[in-house]
């Protein structure tokens, strides 16, 4: 059928094309006449494929119904209690569900750093934590630092050392740190950037950082 389709197009261009002028009696030149007919062989050819590719793809199945949980918090020193879907993230809960934006989403992955929290003065990752993970813990974000009108002394050191460009990383750059003082592993330069690798500073202010964990961890 495609072999007489072409052999009949072509019949039509011999019997509408003048030879000598290289145009058809309609003022068709035959270079677009033939790009017609090049533009429909290719559309029966692909036709089918497109067809088949079409007809393979898979259906996408359904999401799994929400389990709703309600969660008991402490966050920033006030408690919470939340009904949410088990399988959101604390850091969702906190910017979605309480109005906590300090706490970063960045790569969403665990590989920046920006989500860091302290759980139980521990810092974490919120982005890769379930809130149902946390039930009943306390939870402290960089809202929670300063005292009343006073910084923690952390944020201070960060302003005093210009610790920060953009600002995007600093919430957890602090949460960080803050964790990283409490806990008292570090005790030299190398320790401490090596402890504060998990959270990336894309404008290269690690220096600085350095400087404002040192001076509230000497104090």
């Amino acid at each position: 059928m495609f072999i007489h389709y072409k052999l009949t197009i072509v019949k039509k261009l011999d019997n509408s094309c003048d030879a000598a002028s290289g145009h058809s009696s309609g003022g068709t030149t035959r270079r677009n006449f033939l790009s017609q007919i090049g533009l429909a062989s290719a559309g029966i050819t692909l036709a089918p494929l497109l067809t088949s590719v079409k007809e393979v793809e898979p259906e996408l199945p359904d999401a799994a119904p929400a389990e709703i949980t309600t969660i008991h918090l402490t966050i920033n020193g006030k408690k919470q209690a939340l009904d949410l879907d088990s399988r959101v993230t604390l850091l969702d809960a906190l910017r979605e569900k309480l109005s906590l934006p300090g706490s970063k989403k960045g790569c969403d992955h665990g590989q920046c750093g920006a989500c860091t929290v302290l759980v139980n003065g521990r810092r974490i990752n919120s982005c890769l934590t379930l809130v149902a993970m946390c039930d009943g813990a306390e939870v402290t974000t960089i809202e929670g630092l300063a005292q009343d009108d006073r910084l923690h002394p952390m944020q201070e050191a960060f302003l005093k050392h210009d610790g920060f460009q953009c600002g995007y990383c600093t919430p957890g750059q602090i949460c960080s740190a803050v964790g990283l003082v409490k806990e008292a592993h570090a005790h030299t330069d190398a320790e401490i950037r090596e402890l504060m690798s998990g959270n990336i500073c894309r404008c290269g202010a690690y220096q600085n950082i350095l400087a404002a964990i040192k001076e509230v961890q000497n104090a």
